[in-house]
């Protein structure tokens, strides 16, 4: 069961996927982000940026602090994010404390997983719970059949 999105929504998608490839280039884990206000302006946009050394540098994660700082109630719950990588509890929390709207992701966590013990990579430190048990009631739609392969090569070379 995949979602299909329409031609705007891959665009945005699209964008993620060009987002983690440039963070998988810079060293980082191959995520990236972007939210959108209900009438369809970008307003933020970011990558991973892990190899520091603080893992909670999830683009995420800094999309809901830069919600929260500069976005008025109505208009967080009003917006969506898209991601290449369905959030993490981590994300999916601050998600929901912030007061965001819906989320489209390319991949699964239960698709990176499995992709994750295909390859031998060892399981993250973090249980890989699904956005709508972390944040119920919260609109989301993915997987994106359309992204698997190009999420699964970034995902490939990460592990290499």
């Amino acid at each position: 069961m995949g979602y299909e999105p329409g031609a705007e929504e891959m665009r945005h998608l699209n964008r993620c996927v060009e987002l983690a490839a440039e963070a998988l280039d810079d060293g980082d884990e191959p995520f990236g982000s972007v939210l959108v206000s209900a009438s369809g302006e970008v307003l933020f946009e970011d990558r991973n940026r892990v190899a520091g050394g603080d893992h909670t540098r999830h683009p995420e994660f800094e999309i809901a602090r830069w919600a929260a700082a500069n976005m008025a109630p109505e208009d967080r719950a009003a917006a969506t994010v898209y991601t290449s990588g369905e959030h993490c509890p981590m994300c999916s929390a601050a998600h929901g404390w912030v007061g965001l709207g819906r989320i489209v992701y390319a991949m699964s966590s239960a698709q990176l997983g499995a992709l994750r013990a295909e390859l031998g990579v060892p399981p993250s430190p973090v249980a890989a719970i699904p956005v709508r048990e972390v944040v119920p009631g919260l609109p989301v739609d993915g997987p994106v059949a359309a992204l698997e392969a190009v999420m699964r090569e970034l995902h490939t070379r990460a592990a290499g």
